[in-house]
């Protein structure tokens, strides 16, 4: 139940509301400055009712009241003294010249934050002008993503629209105990790098009931994760959802204990892929479940690509991220693909452990050519029904 009570901080009148927390107290942005007009620069005032909250000895919320505030890159840093929320019920956006965030690694960043709540709202980056300027092969910022969390704890993302972000739209980087729910994720299918989600050294997270419709991987899913469940995901247009890439560097942490279930791809470039670069690497890919997916016209509904090369340049080697233990059960739908089912795996470390049950993918094909499975140094079982016919 919502609390209303009056305080005065640094000589201004705050209304303290809409807390979700029991017995907290509410920093309202325009109290400090906001306003919701589009125009105004409102990054100060943002920051000043941050501080006030982190500093609070009584759990507290940050509020954005309804309304369009401009802002550039925000750092809301912790620790905070007690738990605290993030409620945006109106729209954040950021400056039209893509360089104002564009030269940091991130727009909003929380950063040492335990015990967070960020609800609702709609975070609008407008990427277009940065995504026009990388595809121009012009000199052009590393980009900005558009929400990050660093070494969070116990955290809850709820309700947020995401828009056009210039990179990632949701990071998730040395944290634990993440929760992701109800999002919408949009970008073009064309505009380049903006994954959904990307999760990297973390461990017990969970991404719910999400519709990511973008231009790159709907979830990402990087070196150091661990304990990660994904569940009845919309994804399409974008590349699928994806672990890796992997093998960037020898000395990386590798990945176990990822499922991804109940979920709808459509349209998508990928399936669920687990992908690795042709190098020498001491990292690996185990114990993951793929269960209960319908593909809607995906290119390779179920891939493992050990030679990984987007760009043309490649290292030409054998992988060495060793990847065993993958399951995938019930996966039925439409290839785009004549190669339903593709495990491109090391010579060197070959695919082990991978297990095949209940699948039915056909080839979405006008000449009526048949799906197939293309197996490359990989190894498995099967169980029930696999269609197309196992190539091991």
């Amino acid at each position: 139940m919502a609390n209303f009570k009056t305080m005065t901080c640094t000589g201004v009148s705050l209304l303290l509301f809409f807390c979700l927390i029991p017995s907290c107290l509410a920093y309202n942005v325009v109290s400090f400055g906001a306003r919701g007009d589009g125009r105004t620069d409102s990054t100060s005032a943002f920051l000043r009712a941050w501080s006030a909250a982190c500093h609070s000895t009584s759990q507290a919320n940050v509020y954005i009241p309804r309304g369009t505030y401009l802002v550039r890159t925000l750092n809301l840093n912790g620790p905070c003294r007690r738990r605290i929320e993030f409620r945006i019920d109106g729209t954040l956006i950021a400056p039209a010249n893509y360089h104002a965030i564009g030269h940091s690694e991130f727009w909003i960043m929380f950063y040492k934050v335990s015990g967070l709540s960020v609800y609702g709202g709609t975070m609008n980056a407008k990427g277009h002008g940065y995504w026009s300027c990388r595809k121009g092969g012009k000199s052009c910022p590393q980009g900005a993503r558009s929400i990050q969390f660093m070494w969070c704890n116990n955290v809850l993302l709820r309700g947020l629209t995401s828009l056009h972000s210039q990179r990632v739209h949701v990071g998730i980087n040395y944290s634990s105990n993440v929760r992701v729910e109800n999002v919408k994720i949009i970008a073009p299918s064309g505009s380049p790098n903006t994954d959904g989600i990307h999760v990297q050294n973390s461990r017990g997270v969970t991404i719910y009931g999400s519709i990511i419709q973008t231009g790159d991987d709907c979830i990402s899913v990087g070196p150091g994760s661990m304990n990660l469940w994904i569940e009845k995901i919309g994804c399409g247009p974008g590349h699928g959802i994806s672990i890796g890439s992997l093998g960037s560097s020898y000395k990386e942490a590798g990945v176990t204990n990822i499922t991804v279930t109940n979920s709808v791809f459509t349209k998508t470039q990928n399936g669920v892929r687990v992908k690795s670069w042709a190098r020498p690497s001491g990292g690996y890919a185990k114990n993951l479940m793929f269960s209960n997916l319908i593909m809607k016209n995906v290119g390779y509904p179920i891939i493992i690509d050990q030679n990984y090369c987007p760009d043309n340049n490649c290292p030409h080697q054998n992988s060495g991220v060793k990847v065993s233990q993958v399951t995938y059960k019930n996966v039925k739908g439409t290839s785009s693909t004549q190669a339903a089912m593709k495990f491109d795996c090391s010579y060197t470390n070959p695919c082990t452990g991978i297990r095949l049950q209940d699948i039915k993918l056909t080839h979405n094909d006008r000449l009526r050519r048949p799906a197939i499975s293309y197996c490359r140094n990989a190894s498995g079982r099967r169980g029930g029904t696999v269609i197309p016919r196992s190539c091991f």
